[in-house]
């Protein structure tokens, strides 16, 4: 997910691309699935999509299931409208996933489910990134409405107690500010447009099709 946000306009956009993203990996002469720009470490994940989008990508902001669980734990889980009813096991990953569909209070082992779970869409994987957005929203809005500016230090420290990122502290803060300010109405999700190729990647869509 590509962040930006804009103190000056109040706005902050999230941009997704799909993991299969046929790319051209930056830093080498191959083009492979997006999500294989990680395995030559952050820094070529965020030239890769730079050099997608035509834009400096400045910091980067990782997070892994443990962290994830506890930030959402930390702001008293999230009320959240899961799509279908999921239901899935997978012994290798020690993975159980049982979880009806409706409108429902979400903690943070519950919410990582949602987000993992893809098996019981059409379009698997793409309606999963669908998902993970609409839950990164209902999640931004439980995170302005518990963390007021007079508390943005606090939620700062619980960014980088569960986060590996290079932002400082106070860019932490200044980042927590932004989003607090901005709020959720200003914040627009977009995916790239997309075409399955036909052998397991995506590649951008003919606009004029």
């Amino acid at each position: 997910i590509l962040a930006v946000v804009n103190p000056q306009t109040k706005q902050v956009a999230l941009i997704n691309t799909p993991r299969d993203y046929y790319v051209d990996l930056a830093g080498t002469n191959s083009k492979d699935k997006l999500t294989h720009a990680g395995l030559y470490g952050v820094e070529t994940s965020m030239a890769t999509l730079g050099n997608l989008y035509g834009v400096d990508v400045e910091h980067y902001l990782r997070i892994n299931f443990a962290g994830f669980i506890n930030i959402i734990d930390a702001i008293g889980g999230v009320d959240y409208n899961v799509p279908v009813d999921m239901n899935y096991y997978d012994p290798s990953q020690d993975l159980y996933i049982s979880i009806p569909a409706g409108e429902q209070h979400l903690d943070g082992e519950e919410a990582l489910k949602v987000v993992r779970f893809r098996s019981g869409y059409a379009m698997a994987d793409l309606q999963r990134v669908n998902v993970q957005r609409d839950f990164m929203l209902a999640a931004m809005h439980q995170w302005v409405s518990v963390w007021n500016l007079w508390r943005l230090p606090s939620a700062a420290r619980l960014l980088s107690a569960h986060t590996v990122t290079d932002l400082s502290t106070r860019n932490l803060v200044w980042l927590a500010e932004s989003v607090a300010l901005c709020g959720t109405s200003n914040l627009q999700t977009l995916t790239i447009p997309y075409t399955f190729s036909g052998d397991g990647m995506y590649v951008l869509a003919d606009p004029y099709e």
